[in-house]
This record gives structure tokens, sequence and C-alpha cells, in this order.
């Protein structure tokens, strides 16, 4: 008999493994419907949806191992990291899937969502002041005009799996949706930075390094305290805490 395993659980959604099924459970159904969609409308590999009720999606597990973990130096070959910014091109040529941007906001929203937790890490002791200082500085350049693509969303290393060198499916769509391409490459390379380049090789185009920098330090600030509160370590060696430090 398959063992039940939990993958990631908080009070937003959970995910649960038995032998080769993915269950993925999620309390906004329509995000659990649009990320089966995101699948299905995306040009890249995904896992195969098995079934879809209310509330519930089974997928497959897809081959391969993740092309990554943070805080861990990355195995794989400089050609399957190129692959993976292939894959994103792919994705990022595609039509615009049929519904807004998460939450809908624009560059103002999101400078005010920052601000509002810079304020929070600081006066809560999280992060000394200087450090946060410092990195909204610099993530003041990913807050800019830029033309909407079709993003995954949270493109982490761990969704990216890969065999060899070729990509072998991309996980977790529960964010898809319009957005902006660098903050989608600046995901993937969060805490392998030095990956970069072979990513950008297959993405093939030129790109604004000080807006991937930008969105390294955004994606960090905005991440610290929600992990920290739901059971992650963003200070362990390599993560979110050390991606800021390079910063300074």
């Amino acid at each position: 008999m398959d063992e039940v395993s939990v993958v990631v659980a908080h009070s937003e959604r959970a995910t649960l493994r038995v032998g080769d099924v993915f269950l993925k459970v999620d309390g906004d159904r329509a995000r659990l419907d649009r990320e089966a969609e995101a699948m299905a409308l995306a040009p890249v590999p995904t896992p195969k949806v098995l079934w879809h009720r209310p509330s519930v999606l089974a997928i497959a597990a897809v081959p391969g191992a993740e092309i990554a973990r943070l805080g861990e130096p990355s195995t794989a070959s400089p050609a399957a990291w190129a692959a993976a910014g292939a894959a994103l091109r792919n994705l990022h040529d595609a039509p615009l899937p049929p519904w807004p941007a998460r939450g809908g906001r624009g560059i103002g929203e999101l400078s005010a969502e920052l601000d509002a937790e810079c304020g929070r890490l600081v006066t809560g002791g999280i992060l000394p002041a200087d450090l946060v200082t410092r990195n909204r500085r610099v993530a003041e350049a990913a807050l800019r005009p830029w033309t909407p693509v079709f993003t995954h969303g949270d493109l982490h290393v761990a969704h990216v799996f890969v065999d060899g060198e070729e990509i072998t499916g991309i996980i977790d769509w529960s964010e898809a949706g319009p957005g902006d391409a660098r903050r989608d490459l600046a995901t993937l390379t969060l805490g392998h930075q030095d990956r970069l380049g072979d990513v950008l090789a297959g993405y093939g185009t030129d790109v604004d390094l000080d807006v991937i920098r930008a969105w390294w330090s955004v994606r960090s600030l905005l991440a610290v305290r929600w992990l920290a509160e739901h059971g992650f370590d963003p200070f362990a060696p390599g993560c979110e805490v050390d991606v800021l430090r390079s910063r300074m």
C-alpha cells in the first residue's frame, strides 16, 4: 500500500503525495481551476492532470529531478539550465492566459506592498534596518512599466524538473498569469545567481540585469516573514536572507 506523505501544507492549501500521484487541495476553488487551465495552455512540459474536482486537483508525478534546491549547489549541467531558459522563453512568447494578473497589482500597489512589508521586517526585529533599506533601494529598479507575458509566477528551482539536459516538467502553476518576464527569470535563479548566464543563453534575448537583481530583492523581502511564519527557514544558508545580504 502506498503511503500518504505531506509535501507542503499551510492555511491556504496543501499538497499530498500517494505513490506517483499528487493531490493538491486548495481553499480557493478559482485558483485551482486557473492552475489546471494554465497547465493546459502552457507550451512547456507540465504534469498530466489525472482528474479535477472542486478544491482538489490530482496530477501525475513528472520524471527526472529538480534542477536545484535552494541553499544547495546545483548538480545540473549548464545545458540543463539553458534548456530551462529556452522553456521559459517559449512560455513568455505564448498568448496571454484569459485572466488578469494575480491580485490585479500594478506598480503602485506592488510598491506599497513592498514598503509595508519592509516596515514589518524592521519593526518586528526580523531583519536589520540597513539590510532592508539597501534592498528596498535595489528593488526600485523592478518597479517600472513592463509588457505582460504569460508567466509561471512562482518558478523557483524546485518547480523545474530535468533529466540530463531535458526539461521533463514544470510544476505548481497556482500563481500563473500575466506578469513581468523578468520576475520569472529572477525567481528561477534566486539563490543560484551563478546560473543566470546559462539561463539567459537559453532564453536568447537581451535582459536588463539590474531588473533581475531588483526582483531578487523584491521576492526575498516579500517572502521572508511569510516563510518564517509558515514553517520554512529563510535564514538557512543560501536562502532568502543570504540573497538579501549579497546585495550589501
